[in-house]
């Protein structure tokens, strides 16, 4: 029996893509998921529908992650709803491609609010929920913190700033709650993304393919129930870190 059977997770963006996989992967322990959405709405209900297929009590929550108050005020209505909070994902995110020399302080200030300020602060209030009870958070980061991509810079270095919220919430909030992150790579690339740079990306990964929502899916499973593990960042991005 699955030790997450029966425990509440909590998964933003679960309406679509990454998301959506991690929480369907969670519903596949028998977790009950609480499937967060901001404009996904019809995917979220897909994703919960999808859940209860496989025998998963899940309800959708819609919240902007962009408002300072949403993230308390989410955590509440999940546990108002289940009564208890034991695993929080900050799946949630927006990438934006711009050239550099036209970044705004409005594209930063977005990107940071919903890939670093929000995951941050859910992350205090699922602490907050979890009480003596304990449970996890892990955080979905991107092998991009660890590039340099011209069109990219806010999103990698929000994803890098992601990075250190998880290391210093797995101090502060141990040894009650363990946080972790997911570093995935290019498991699941735009739909116009030119099939030349798909190659050149293969080529340069050491496992010489893309990887799939699956693959980042299970890493959280195994995160999730990984009861002596705390402040790691686990790549799944096919050895792209190591180049």
């Amino acid at each position: 029996m699955s030790p997450l059977r029966e425990k509440v997770a909590l998964v933003t963006g679960a309406g679509r893509r990454v998301g959506q996989a991690i929480a369907l992967a969670l519903g596949a322990e028998r977790m009950r998921v609480a499937v967060h959405y901001h404009g996904a709405s019809d995917g979220a209900r897909r994703t919960a529908s999808a859940l209860r297929g496989l025998g998963a009590e899940s309800e959708t929550f819609g919240a902007d992650l962009r408002d300072a108050d949403a993230p308390a005020r989410l955590v509440d209505a999940v546990v108002a709803r289940f009564g208890v909070l034991d695993l929080l994902v900050n799946s949630a995110a927006v990438m934006r491609p711009v050239a550099l020399d036209r970044v705004t302080p409005a594209d930063w200030d977005e990107t940071f609010a919903i890939n670093a300020r929000a995951p941050f602060f859910l992350s205090l209030a699922a602490a907050r929920a979890m009480g003596d009870r304990g449970g996890a958070v892990i955080n979905i980061a991107d092998h991009l913190a660890h590039e340099s991509w011209p069109r990219l810079v806010p999103h990698a270095v929000s994803k890098a700033t992601l990075e250190a919220v998880t290391r210093q919430l797995a101090v502060q909030l141990a040894p009650r709650v363990r946080v972790n992150a997911v570093a995935p790579g290019a498991v699941l690339p735009p739909d116009d993304w030119p099939e030349a740079a798909r190659r050149e990306f293969e080529a340069s990964t050491p496992l010489r393919r893309l990887g799939s929502p699956d693959d980042v899916a299970q890493a959280v499973v195994y995160l999730a129930a990984a009861p002596y593990v705390t402040g790691q960042v686990l790549f799944v991005d096919g050895g792209r870190h190591m180049r």
